[in-house]
């Protein structure tokens, strides 16, 4: 289904791990700053996720969402741009899993990919709890509690947002036709006046009679220039025309995002567990060390021993901050031994130390200045309290629960 909105909404969260590094930088939060310029975005801190797999260390999360949020700031993720909140500073995120947790079969838990492979990867940790099985939904519950339309994930978490859209068309099949749907429809056509009104019937015979998917677009058009429809009498005929019940939560969208194509130090992904990460905070000498020790490729044992680039660590950072001239300078010198790995590396590590120093300067003003992050994480909570509201009263009123 697609969003009577017209300004489409995108909603991403993560989990705080304390310090973020250039994993996370290159994975996540360009894409992020890069969003909010095109969309309505609301990012979040999912602390209460964090307690899914780590609720026994419950104890660090406090500092780590304050350190990932200074983080986020110092990245470019803008507060005048985006909605940056704390998941538990919004129950509605709870109260809206539980109701959910009602209609959901248990078998659509318990096939999500992550939950068996996550057991399987942590089995150091007691993961047979209520808390991990249901992580999936409450992750639905944050999308659908704002109405968000796109979830930027990558391939691996397609499922999730699958999971979210069979939730929501669920919960519209029980609850979206209340009693009088037909004639509450019926007199929403007949408020677009009897040109439009005659166009969308003919539109939903066409889907409906023809299966012609091109109607529904054109309805979705149609309905979208209503000005005098109110957005409840659109999203009931926006389900009259596919043949359910009204739209209560609105069906999301995965946005696949590009892998971070940003290497660990040894090769591998860039992750804390590897211990192979570049900070976005690390100390400038720190940095150079670190890359000036890296691992490069095994048969190059000494200065005048040809290399091949494709097996060697540093090549795959090369292949992200480096133009076309200086890989062509590092493929010849490499396979020839016309350059050594430290005169390699030196061109990585000024553009590593380059892309840092500027997230490094804000993040210093950040650190100086808790008040203000607190400020803005304030703020941002309580207007994403405000949307949440909205979704979560509807929600009482169709399931009965609103006295």
């Amino acid at each position: 289904m697609v969003s009577l909105n017209n300004n489409s909404r995108v909603l991403s969260g993560m989990r705080p791990t304390g310090q973020l590094h250039l994993g996370h930088y290159h994975g996540v939060l360009k894409n992020w700053v890069k969003l909010q310029q095109e969309f309505d975005c609301f990012f979040f801190v999912a602390d209460w996720h964090a307690l899914t797999t780590h609720y026994e260390e419950s104890h660090i999360i406090a500092e780590s969402v304050w350190d990932m949020v200074i983080d986020w700031l110092a990245a470019g993720v803008n507060p005048g741009s985006a909605q940056l909140f704390i998941q538990s500073q919004v129950p509605e995120h709870a109260e809206l899993h539980l109701l959910l947790s009602m209609v959901t079969p248990l078998g659509w838990l318990e096939r999500v990919p992550s939950y068996k492979d996550q057991q399987e990867k942590l089995r150091e940790r007691d993961l047979a709890t209520y808390g991990f099985l249901g992580y999936p939904l409450l992750q639905s519950a944050d999308i659908l509690i704002y109405g968000a339309d796109k979830v930027p994930v990558g391939e691996d978490q397609v499922a999730h947002v699958e999971l979210t859209r069979e939730v929501a068309r669920r919960f519209n099949h029980i609850y979206g036709r209340e009693a009088g749907f037909e004639e509450a429809a019926e007199a929403a056509i007949k408020k677009m006046g009897k040109k439009n009104a005659k166009l969308f019937r003919q539109l939903m015979k066409r889907y409906q009679e023809q299966g012609e998917h091109d109607a529904v677009e054109v309805a979705h058009a149609l309905l979208k220039e209503q000005q005098n429809l109110a957005l409840s009498d659109r999203e009931r005929l926006l389900g009259y025309l596919e043949g359910g019940g009204r739209v209560i939560l609105m069906e999301p969208s995965a946005l696949l995002t590009p892998a971070s194509k940003m290497p660990g130090l040894d090769g591998q992904k860039m992750s804390k567990s590897y211990n192979n990460t570049i900070s976005l905070r690390e100390d400038p000498d720190a940095v150079q060390e670190k890359l000036r020790t890296m691992p490069t490729d095994p048969a190059r044992v000494r200065r005048t021993d040809p290399g091949n680039p494709k097996v060697c660590p540093v090549w795959q950072l090369h292949e992200v901050y480096s133009n076309d001239e200086v890989k062509d300078w590092v493929q010849e010198g490499c396979t020839t031994a016309g350059i050594g790995c430290l005169d390699c590396k030196q061109p990585i590590i000024e553009a590593v130390l380059n892309e840092l120093k500027p997230i490094q300067e804000r993040a210093r003003e950040f650190e100086q200045d808790s008040g203000r992050v607190r400020a803005i994480i304030n703020e941002g909570s309580e207007a994403a309290r405000d949307v949440a509201r909205q979704t979560l009263d509807e929600v009482r009123q169709v399931m009965g629960l609103k006295y």
